[in-house]
């Protein structure tokens, strides 16, 4: 007999609620878990743990609540950190998802005696004939699929993760199944900052948790010519165009950084877009090597359309990915999920671009 034992991560919102009723629903056993991860988060502060467990309650489930908050910290934060003082910008939920989610919660599934973790992201998972193993793809959600945030889990877990909201269009549908089922989370907000930056101030947040402190310097244009001053390298990210503070004949964007000098580097929109750029931390989910060149669509931040592109191995951990149009914003620190149709073939983190 089939162990039809999940685990389910909540965050106490409307989507990890309804996967909860679902997977009853379809005859699995369910046990509700919410992550103590950093205190004051939006996604686990009292309320979250609450509204959580008042759901499997009333479904009728289990739930436990495990303190990562070291860990957290330590695969999370920490690189949110690093990455700013490298002038990167980084995507936390793509590192929680790796270590947190998809990491210490399926080793806890494991203890539990479940063959399943589940979670509420819109993401989906099939087993593809050509490819003779489980794939990841793209959920129906449009705008708000989320399998770029993905690219970084285990291959070999796919098999084992369910994603009950796969099929749906919208938020309104989950909305909808929420209120028929008398859910008290149905028209609870959707959280859209870090989580652990619920105020959206990263910028205080790094200069309360950090050695990352205001530090003077020149706003440079790319020929050298000074045209003002910031306050600190982490308050810019490539593509930025608004809060410069600097007055010019046409609009300029953050284009680079000179760590060394401590300067921002802006220029004109066309000095924005990148023919290439190179890739690290690969993780291959579809395929175990990239051999020789191939045609990908890749995505290089969460909001972005995907570009067509080509890629090649140019290095043990380095992928070399050409556009084949030039493309705007790409920006280190964020990831480069690639994709073959509506299947996720992997990622890496983008280090550099031209």
């Amino acid at each position: 007999m089939e162990n039809k034992k999940v685990l389910l991560g909540m965050s106490g919102g409307v989507d990890s609620s309804v996967s909860a009723l679902l997977l009853k629903e379809q005859g699995y056993e369910v046990i509700g878990t919410t992550l103590e991860l950093f205190a004051g988060s939006s996604c686990c502060n009292i309320n979250t743990y609450i509204d959580a467990k008042n759901v499997c309650n009333s479904i009728g489930i289990p739930h436990f609540t495990y303190d990562y908050k070291d860990e957290f910290k330590k695969h999370v934060i920490d690189d949110f950190i690093d990455c700013y003082k490298n002038c990167r910008t980084p995507n936390p939920c793509i590192e929680c998802n790796k270590y947190m989610k998809f990491g210490f919660m399926y080793e806890k599934a494991k203890e539990l005696g479940c063959n399943y973790l589940a979670t509420g992201h819109y993401a989906k998972k099939e087993y593809s004939e050509k490819y003779k193993r489980w794939v990841l793809k793209k959920s129906n959600a449009g705008k708000k699929d989320q399998s770029y945030v993905l690219w970084n889990i285990p291959k070999d877990l796919i098999e084992h993760v369910l994603f009950p909201l796969a099929d749906f269009k919208n938020k309104e549908e989950i909305r909808e199944i929420a209120r028929k089922n008398n859910l008290k989370v149905a028209n609870k907000p959707d959280s859209e900052d870090i989580c652990f930056v619920p105020d959206g101030n990263y910028k205080k947040f790094l200069e309360n948790n950090s050695d990352i402190k205001p530090k003077p310097g020149n706003i440079v244009s790319t020929k050298g010519e000074i045209l003002g001053k910031h306050n600190g390298l982490y308050n810019y990210t490539i593509g930025q165009r608004k809060g410069l503070g600097i007055s010019y004949k046409v609009p300029l964007y953050v284009v680079g950084f000179n760590k060394e000098k401590n300067e921002v580097i802006v220029g004109e929109e066309n000095e924005i877009y990148s023919k290439e750029m190179l890739v690290n931390n690969i993780n291959l989910l579809l395929i175990d090597e990239i051999k020789g060149k191939m045609q990908v669509l890749v995505k290089t931040r969460y909001s972005a359309k995907e570009d067509k592109a080509t890629i090649e191995m140019v290095g043990d951990d380095l992928i070399k990915v050409c556009f084949e149009k030039p493309t705007a914003r790409v920006t280190p620190g964020q990831s480069a999920v690639f994709y073959i149709d509506d299947i996720v073939l992997g990622g890496g983190k983008i280090i550099s671009a031209k």
